[in-house]
């Protein structure tokens, strides 16, 4: 973490994911885990099931046969350290779990304990959810999406789309509350249910979003097609865009960055906050 900004690496278990140097599996998925908790990153989020526009979704058991080894493996006594619980010096626990089912949530808690759920339908894929969540006393990332990942880019008619996302998470909020859960993080979801034009609107009105609540905001920008579509690009090519789009999200109050490259956002994090509470790049820590 530099500064209150935060990195969350990201480890795909799946085979479908839309970048391709996303993918891992078994040893190879912790490994890569590792690295990137040695690069700097704060959390590691594991993802057992594409969700990308169109993409069509594996059993609960098909995604638990993916991401069951790789918890086990991290939480082995061979790897210390690698998913510490939130009271040894973290303000998060170290893995994250992008997942929109309750049963992943409870079986994941019986093998590691604490970590943090990243759900891209803020509950609306799964009834227990948000109940499972909070009984279980964990943080949780609630992201903004219409329909689901096979029908998400049909659901694309807004009024206003930041308006939308700020009545969506206004609503959210009183059934996290409801639901027991304490310490939420709001994702606006970039590529989401969004024409490339709203990504664009959204991410340049995200200060409306970000001061309208007290959550922290979290933005994964990383190497999407609103960013290599444009440009012609493939997502391989499309990190520098990347770190310009994520900057850019910093100046308007994400705290949060998910990304496929650890190093260049903990630079991009450490250029942002020495531009904006230090005299010089060198003195970001």
């Amino acid at each position: 973490m530099t500064g209150r900004i935060h990195i969350m690496g990201i480890v795909n278990l799946n085979g479908d994911s839309f970048y391709a140097g996303s993918r891992a599996a078994g040893a190879d998925a912790v490994a890569r885990a590792h690295k990137m908790w040695a690069e700097g990153a704060d959390v590691v989020d594991l993802g057992a099931c594409s969700t990308r526009p169109g993409s069509t979704q594996p059993s609960i058991e098909e995604e638990w046969a993916r991401l069951e080894p790789v918890l086990k493996g991290m939480a082995g006594a061979s790897l210390p350290g690698a998913c510490p619980p939130p009271d040894k010096g973290r303000e998060h626990p170290a893995i994250s779990i992008d997942t929109y089912r309750a049963e992943i949530v409870r079986r994941a808690y019986e093998v590691i304990g604490p970590f943090l759920v990243n759900d891209i339908s803020a509950g609306e894929m799964d009834g227990d959810m948000l109940s499972t969540v909070g009984r279980l006393g964990l943080p949780y990332v609630a992201m903004h999406m219409r329909g689901t990942p096979e029908t998400m880019q049909t659901l694309t008619d807004y009024d206003d789309v930041v308006t939308e996302v700020i009545r969506y998470f206004t609503e959210f909020e009183k059934k996290a509350a409801d639901a027991g859960i304490r310490e939420w993080i709001l994702d606006p979801g970039f590529g989401f249910a969004k024409t490339v034009e709203q990504n664009y609107e959204l991410l340049g009105r995200l200060d409306e979003v970000s001061s309208a609540f007290t959550q922290e905001i979290l933005v994964g920008l990383s190497r999407k097609s609103m960013i290599y579509k444009p440009l012609g690009i493939t997502p391989e090519e499309a990190l520098p865009a990347t770190q310009v789009l994520n900057f850019a999200a910093l100046e308007k109050g994400a705290t949060w960055l998910r990304v496929h490259d650890v190093v260049p956002a903990l630079h991009t994090a450490k250029l942002f906050y020495s531009t904006m509470y230090t005299s010089s790049p060198g003195a970001a820590k």
